[in-house]
């Protein structure tokens, strides 16, 4: 079985909590990507989504100066690069997540998206699975 520190990226871009919501929207525009990690230092501290930005943000009239903690989620789900592909797959249908930051203790080493099992052929029935569970009607908002 494959390890998340076989198909995490571990290049990572990050904000602080310094960074204001269009500054992070900024960034996501300029990397192409949904989500930027959150960090204190080298400290895992929360994840803002794009989806985020729109319902805890825009749709809440929060100005786009304001601080990332206003719309950043706080409650994480992590892995560890120990973890199992299976276990990471599993780990995200449960809590209905696309993203999984990966840590050792509570620094950040790299994330993992659903995307990276589904181009890696070993991993391809894990995130159809995950997707499968992710994508029911209702999830809540994270």
């Amino acid at each position: 079985m494959r390890k998340i520190r076989d198909i995490m990226t571990s290049d990572v871009e990050t904000c602080t909590l310094l960074d204001n919501v269009f500054e992070v929207a900024v960034k996501m525009k300029d990397l192409n990507v949904g989500a930027i990690p959150i960090v204190d230092g080298d400290r895992l501290v929360g994840m803002i989504t794009d989806r985020d930005i729109v319902i805890r943000g825009v749709a809440e009239k929060h100005p786009p100066s304001s601080k990332v903690e206003a719309v950043m989620s706080d409650h994480l789900v992590t892995a560890t690069q120990d973890m199992t592909t299976e276990e990471a797959t599993k780990l995200m249908a449960e809590h209905k997540i696309r993203r999984l930051p990966v840590v050792e203790g509570d620094k950040l080493v790299g994330i993992v998206a659903l995307g990276d099992f589904a181009v890696n052929e070993l991993t391809d029935e894990q995130a159809q699975h995950a997707l499968t569970e992710i994508s029911e009607p209702g999830n809540p908002m994270q």
